[in-house]
């Protein structure tokens, strides 16, 4: 993984960490990580990230370059002093990387000197925001695509490294392979890709072109027949060398189209290629592929057998961001809490714990509900800001869904591989009913709060509000 030192923060982390340093340095704080909206108008999110957190965390330093450029800025010596011997020495209690999560909910929260806490919160927010963005695209390319292959395809078109990261959180999503060799060697995602136009113009004959790449690239070869004419000249070359291969005891994996009207030209190279009995050959799209686009070519009947999404995927389209935000919640054992005059940003005060609704039949129901650490069963949940909206719980199982997983800055779960955290994520997803899946005007999925933190919330906005 890329290193990344301590000054990976915004500068105003470490302006106030000198104050604190200065007026308070033994202080203790507990900040909550939570999004305010679904992204892409979705009906969930899928957390994602979480293990590259905790291996940040745990080996978090200022370098001694960090330190030199840091007394640019006027840092005083006592407090560089204090940040070249800077560790994370906090706890850290989170939802499952992988899990269904929603919004205005506690999904991480983090605990221990108010330092050490501000200071984790730029990496913190800038790795999850991030990665749960591309988890939830993939996931949602993955519900259109069914059991389709998907490619991740996007580095090229990524946000300079952040392509590393979204190769990570597109296999938490649901995605088959990358593109990606760095990321597909560092977090072991099966490697795959084909060939460009250009290898193909560099030649005087596409036909000749292909000959040389299935003779030398013979294992999982894919053939891009869209460089001149599709049906004209990249099938018929394609199935030619096909033939070829066959003769010699191989077999062409595919051929790929990157252009045009992608149903149409897959259906005409479908037939080309069972004609001259390749049914085995599969076929391969690509071309600013996404959810929307998947979905109407696998309701159009178009026989293609591997997607490959690059632009729209690795870059979040259309929302390029996930509005995760961190906020401080408890300060030396006293809650604390944020008033606005938008009152769903109004912060919930407290260390707290988040309890995952089962119904009957053992699938998700469709609410959490949020109450403070100490309680252990919650027997009814009530409307954040309606009062005329409650849920008895009796009837549900609860599952408790923030556990701590890193305490004094040592982590306490075994490190996960992208495909244990991958198939874990589709296991839950499976327990949640389809209408929140849909993509046109999901079903809001509902959070609720304990009576007690309801009260206690309600008491400091009237307090503050004096």
């Amino acid at each position: 993984m890329f290193q990344i030192s301590a000054s990976y923060t915004d500068l105003y982390q470490l302006t106030m960490a000198q104050v604190y340093f200065k007026t308070k340095p033994e202080s203790e704080a507990v900040f909550d990580y939570y999004f305010r909206k679904n992204p892409f108008d979705g009906g969930y999110a899928i957390f994602a990230g979480l293990g590259n957190i905790l291996e940040i965390l745990e080996y978090l330093r200022f370098t001694k370059e960090d330190i030199e450029y840091l007394k640019i800025h006027g840092f005083e010596a006592d407090f560089l002093e204090y940040l070249q011997k800077f560790r994370f020495r906090g706890t850290v209690r989170s939802s499952k990387e992988g899990d269904i999560v929603f919004p205005n909910r506690p999904i991480l929260q983090v605990e221990g000197n108010i330092m050490e806490v501000q200071i984790v919160e730029t990496v913190l927010l800038n790795i999850l925001n991030f990665q749960t963005l591309i988890a939830t695209k993939a996931s949602r390319i993955r519900h259109s695509a069914g059991n389709k292959v998907l490619l991740d395809m996007g580095l090229r078109r990524a946000h300079a490294t952040g392509g590393y990261f979204a190769t990570r959180a597109a296999a938490i999503g649901g995605f088959d392979s990358t593109s990606n060799v760095k990321a597909a060697e560092d977090f072991n995602i099966p490697g795959s890709g084909t060939m460009a136009h250009s290898f193909i113009q560099s030649y005087e004959d596409e036909l000749q072109a292909f000959r040389d790449f299935a003779r030398i690239r013979n294992k999982n070869c894919v053939l891009l027949v869209d460089t001149y004419n599709t049906l004209k000249s990249g099938v018929p070359n394609a199935i030619t060398v096909a033939k070829e291969m066959e003769k010699s005891g191989e077999q062409l994996y595919g051929v790929r189209l990157d252009s045009g009207d992608l149903a149409y030209l897959a259906k005409e190279t479908r037939k080309l290629l069972d004609h001259a009995g390749l049914d085995f050959v599969k076929i391969v799209a690509s071309n600013q592929l996404d959810e929307y686009v998947i979905k109407s070519l696998e309701e159009q009947h178009a026989p293609i057998d591997i997607f490959g999404v690059g632009t729209n995927l690795v870059t979040g389209k259309p929302d390029a961001a996930l509005g995760g935000v961190y906020k401080l919640s408890e300060f030396n054992g006293e809650p604390r809490i944020k008033l606005s005059e938008n009152i769903i940003k109004i912060s919930l005060p407290s260390k707290k714990q988040v309890f995952r609704l089962i119904d009957e039949n053992g699938m998700f129901y469709g609410a959490d509900a949020i109450g403070l650490v100490s309680e252990e069963n919650i027997l009814k949940m009530f409307h954040p800001f309606d009062v005329t909206k409650n849920l008895e719980l009796e009837k549900f199982q609860k599952e408790p869904l923030l556990q701590k997983v890193m305490e004094k800055g040592k982590a306490l779960i075994p490190k996960q591989s992208v495909s244990e955290i991958a198939e874990f994520s589709r296991k839950r997803l499976a327990l949640l009913p389809e209408e929140f899946k849909r993509f046109q005007n999901p079903h809001t999925y509902k959070i609720g709060l304990s009576e007690q933190l309801k009260t206690l919330r309600d008491q400091l906005v009237l307090d503050r509000a004096q």
